[in-house]
């Protein structure tokens, strides 16, 4: 146990923020760099080495959190990294994008705020790079056995990884021009600079696995074809079709999903631009969802120097406390502020967009929303509550509905679908054609980073044991996991 008195002598600190005029005039991260370490030991020690540790729980990986909070205490750094890899490919993307349901469920946040499990988290990984203590671990013998993965996200890097390290020659296949997935071009830079991605390529190269960028498989590669080339194929390509907003004015010029605006911010701070051809510079701009990705699209909104940021939710603003329906240890949906709240705009609950007013151009100009409200679990506008709010970009951040159905490649490798429109699976998590396997939102519908990440290392050892009779690869997830999303 870290310190009997830790939870008792300190309270809860997180990561310091850069002043916000500061971080809008750039692209980096919010943080302020270096500010975690000095105060991360004592953060550590508020961890009680639970008799029940619930956040291993809550935690889809099963992270070993008393266990590096522990080491992060006593600053052993090496000792830490190395317990916090065990579970976890890829601690600097979680310690830095995940909602931490491992925190939620923390015993400490029954009636005192909760270890801050993400910032040791990212702490641990940070110090662990600038030490060295992360290297290539290339695979003794080689299986002589091949896996494809469609898609660099979390999921296809966390699988990739695992079968590589297992033996196996992985080639991981990626449709746009660098690898990552959303992880590249939808989370912007100022939640996680690039470095991040760019450093774990390298490593992975260095450990075996090959990428093959710009390569769609269904259009570019005919996925009978690949089936036929690899001994097994992991289908980790995403829920990638996006919900759409069908009401009159939807084909104004300006209405964009969020996943057609985001990337072109990234690829600006990529090089690929000098500015971004979809701006919100001098704009009224309104994003539609009121999730982590409408809070990406209003942060990025700011940054581009947007005129105003209004964020429109159709369900009610959520608490500040935990309901009486959602009790500890469950994640439970709160009133967040994220970042980019904190730089400005506009958040507008229980509102339901009825149409965009364009000018005679085809711009759009405004939105016209009605109030509404759930009553006998039906959704109805409130009489005389129409408005029209300025929009001149409107960018739709309202989810996903499941795979691609538009490359063919489901429809090649004869893939069935569950009910929601998600690649079916087994326990195993192999699809209904022999050899092939699917991990992450294509398996599993929209979800968070850390259920990717667990997907990709338990699709690996059901891959392994497909190739090889078995494994001796970790598997996060049971079977009966897989219907619980937080």
């Amino acid at each position: 146990m870290a310190d009997p008195k830790g939870f008792l002598n300190h309270g809860r600190e997180v990561a310091e923020t850069r002043p916000v005029p500061e971080r809008l005039r750039d692209w980096n991260e919010v943080y302020v760099p270096g500010s975690l370490l000095p105060i991360i030991s004592k953060q550590a020690s508020r961890c009680m080495d639970c008799g029940i540790p619930f956040c291993h729980n809550g935690c889809p990986l099963g992270n070993l959190i008393p266990e590096w909070n522990d080491y992060a205490y006593r600053e052993d750094w090496s000792a830490a990294q190395e317990r916090l890899h065990a579970t976890n490919n890829f601690p600097e993307f979680t310690g830095r994008l995940c909602p931490a349901p491992c925190e939620a469920a923390c015993v400490l946040g029954i009636n005192q705020p909760a270890v801050t499990i993400k910032n040791v988290e990212v702490s641990i990984i940070d110090k662990a790079w600038e030490t060295g203590d992360v290297a290539p671990q290339a695979p003794e013998r080689l299986s002589g056995k091949t896996v494809a993965v469609i898609g660099s996200g979390p999921a296809g890097l966390a699988a990739a990884q695992q079968l590589t390290r297992a033996g196996h020659t992985v080639a991981v296949y990626e449709r746009a021009d660098r690898i990552g997935g959303l992880l590249r071009y939808g989370i912007p830079e100022f939640k996680m600079e690039k470095r991040h991605i760019n450093r774990r390529i390298e490593q992975m190269r260095a450990e075996g696995t090959k990428f093959r960028t710009g390569v769609e498989i269904g259009r570019d590669i005919d996925a009978t074809k690949l089936r036929k080339r690899y001994d097994a194929v992991v289908i980790a390509a995403g829920a990638t079709t996006a919900r759409d907003l069908p009401v009159p004015g939807r084909e104004l010029k300006g209405v964009y999903q969020a996943m057609e605006y985001l990337p072109l911010a990234n690829k600006v701070q990529e090089g690929d631009y000098v500015t971004t051809p979809v701006s919100a510079e001098g704009k009224h701009v309104v994003v539609i969802g009121g999730g982590d990705t409408g809070a990406d699209c209003v942060g990025t909104a700011h940054r581009q120097g947007a005129a105003s940021v209004t964020q429109l939710e159709i369900m009610p603003r959520p608490g500040d406390e935990r309901s009486a329906g959602q009790p500890w240890p469950t994640f439970p949906m709160l009133y967040k502020v994220t970042s980019a709240h904190e730089e400005g705009g506009e958040r507008v609950y229980s509102v339901s967009t009825t149409h965009f007013e364009g000018d005679e151009d085809g711009n759009v100009q405004f939105l016209h929303l009605v109030e509404v409200e759930f009553v006998d679990g039906k959704l109805n506008q409130k009489p005389g509550t129409e408005r029209r709010i300025p929009a001149q970009l409107v960018t739709l951040a309202m989810g996903f509905t499941g795979t691609d159905r538009e490359n063919g490649m489901v429809e090649q490798f004869g893939l069935d679908l569950d009910a929601r429109g998600n690649v079916a699976r087994d326990g195993e998590f192999q699809t209904n054609v022999p050899g092939v396997f699917v991990a992450g939102d294509a398996g599993r519908g929209q979800s968070l980073i850390v259920w990717a990440i667990a997907e990709g290392r338990s699709a690996a050892r059901g891959v392994d044991r497909f190739l090889t009779g078995a494994s001796d690869l970790p598997s996060p997830i049971r079977p009966t996991d897989r219907a619980l999303t937080v």
